[in-house]
């Protein structure tokens, strides 16, 4: 029950795990009922105990209700955690912990929502019962004391045993987490547990899962450096023909390309930033054009040039193939939609005052209650057309010419689409 503030088992290596669970058991009613306690409780426990006391939670009343599962949101959820692309790495990691074992595999996201779980049926079953599902929340301030949570808040690898838990349920599980920090921002996005009986405690679980969150981040760190690679096979030749100061960044502001610009790693961008212009403490005042993925920045020197138009021509004239192209003054490049997404592109530019996720849930599906999916979907969108395709409504960014392109008979637009909005074949509204 020492200090310490690095990854710390709660379990030293040789211990006795059932006389450690009593001394834990005594600390902990103790601590609860304001009598005098036989020991400490380490230092990231008490931390927590502390903030949960505060907020008034009553460790013998909370109880985690299993949530009625939207596939839907879930899935969003998942998406949106910038966790979706390397979950195989984490259950390939911590395969050998879990399989026909008495673990638990969980990830969860910077919220504390379990994400994704995996774990054999027997343990599986018993998770069920503490409502250790996938979409509850297993925040601090949701279910007390725990790994996932606990790892959240204080932002490093935390091993929870027996009645170090803050919910006197939650006394016969052990359970070790991570947090997991996105690098392109430093935030933490994410926790990786394993979670088992408090007999299955083991010294190195810690260190094992502290690993795999670390092997997380390399993976991210990956995928953010073929990202930069990909949008700097885009901007190289646009920049290349301005032969002006310009660079290409990602929506995180990292530097993909340059030219006649002072080389750096990152730039700080605007809040709420679109196509148009804006001031840069950097650079001064600067042209924003949207790239596959990022952004092309022009400074500009001087505030008084026009800025010009990015124009989005949306070709659905051919019934099997959609096109988009993105034209601005420096060059072009073209994306070809799934069939979902070139229904939305054909209402978003039929509607240009924007549609709600329940407008375009009833314009798809005829059902505005769907919003949850036309959210998963617009998600999906917006990485491909980031600055182009704006939100709350959603819509085309008002700086941007909109061409659609459609087929001479219009029983041939998008043919396959059971979307109303587009079987009924509306008019372009302004």
């Amino acid at each position: 029950m020492t200090q310490s503030t690095g990854p710390e088992p709660a379990l030293a290596a040789g211990e006795d795990p059932r006389r450690y669970a009593q001394i834990l058991s005594a600390v902990y009613d103790a601590t609860m009922t304001g009598g005098k306690s036989p020991a400490r409780p380490r230092e990231v426990i008490g931390d927590s105990w502390r903030r949960l006391r505060t907020l008034g939670i009553d460790p013998e009343k909370v109880s985690v209700q299993s949530p009625q599962i939207d596939t839907s949101d879930l899935e969003l959820s998942r998406r949106e955690s910038g966790l979706f692309d390397i979950l195989d790495d984490l259950g390939r990691g911590l395969e050998s912990v879990v399989q026909d074992g008495d673990n638990i595999l969980v990830v969860a996201d910077r919220h504390g929502r379990v994400l994704w779980r995996s774990g054999s049926t027997s343990v599986l079953g018993r998770a069920d019962g503490l409502g250790f599902v996938e979409g509850a929340s297993w925040a601090e301030d949701s279910v007390g004391t725990n790994a996932i949570g606990t790892a959240l808040v204080s932002r490093r690898a935390v091993q929870i045993f027996s009645a170090e838990h803050y919910v006197r349920s939650h006394h016969p599980w052990t359970c070790a987490g991570a947090p997991i920090k996105d690098p392109r921002t430093g935030h933490v996005i994410g926790a990786v547990d394993v979670s088992g009986p408090a007999s299955t405690v083991h010294p190195t679980t810690l260190a094992l899962v502290d690993a795999i969150a670390r092997l997380a981040e390399s993976q991210l760190r990956e995928h953010h450096r073929q990202h930069l690679d990909r949008l700097r096979s885009v901007a190289a030749p646009m920049l290349a023909r301005l032969q002006a100061p310009a660079l290409a960044v990602d929506s995180n502001g990292w530097v993909a390309a340059v030219e006649s610009v002072a080389l750096r790693n990152r730039i700080l961008l605007p809040e709420d930033l679109g196509a148009g212009r804006f001031w840069m403490p950097q650079l001064g005042m600067c042209d924003f054009e949207p790239l596959p993925g990022g952004w092309l920045v022009r400074p500009t020197g001087s505030g008084d040039d026009a800025v010009e138009s990015t124009t989005v021509t949306i070709d659905l004239r051919q019934p099997q193939q959609t096109r988009v192209r993105i034209r601005s003054e420096v060059g072009e490049w073209t994306h070809e939609p799934t069939p979902r997404h070139a229904e939305i592109l054909y209402l978003l530019a039929t509607y240009r005052g924007g549609r709600t996720a329940a407008q375009m849930a009833a314009d798809l599906f005829g059902d505005d209650g769907r919003a949850i999916t036309v959210r998963a979907e617009m998600s999906r969108l917006r990485k491909h057309l980031a600055g182009v395709l704006l939100t709350q409504p959603y819509r085309f960014d008002d700086s941007v010419v909109v061409d659609l392109l459609l087929p001479e008979n219009m029983s041939r637009l998008l043919p396959h689409s059971t979307a109303p909005a587009v079987r009924r074949s509306a008019p372009v509204r302004e």
